[in-house]
């Protein structure tokens, strides 16, 4: 085979546009919360998206009694939970979020969150936890 054919197909494509993992955190459409993986016992850089993080982590307005620490804790634990007897790229966990102030949780409250691990900008494994309908 000569050196031309065994060339890949992109082999020679011009790059136009690139979005790094880093420019999304540094964007805000990601957010580092490595810190609080390893403290976990996760030994993989982990970011969320924006939409957990407003939707899932930052207390809503009236909401007593829960902190952001705590509400980010509890989605990288049962991530890490999950976890510990996967293989693969691609894990899909719920979690209960209270979003009220009602002292029990409902069925309701059952959030499905998707964990995906890939590799970074670097080419280093790192886990993005996100909705189940975002990439």
């Amino acid at each position: 085979m000569s050196e031309e054919t065994s060339k890949g197909l992109w082999d020679d494509a011009e790059i136009i546009y690139a979005y790094t993992r880093a420019q999304a955190i540094e964007d805000g459409v990601l957010i580092d919360v490595t810190e609080t993986a390893k403290e976990a016992g996760i030994m993989f850089p982990v970011a969320v998206t924006s939409t957990v993080w407003e939707q899932y982590v930052e207390v809503p307005e009236g909401v007593n009694h829960q902190d952001e620490r705590g509400r980010l804790w509890d989605i990288v634990w049962m991530f890490r939970c999950a976890a510990r007897n996967f293989s693969g790229d691609t894990l899909f966990f719920k979690l209960y979020v209270g979003n009220h102030d009602r002292e029990r949780l409902s069925r309701n409250d059952l959030v499905a969150l998707k964990a995906l691990c890939g590799p970074g900008d670097d080419a280093e494994p790192v886990i993005t936890i996100m909705l189940p309908d975002e990439d």
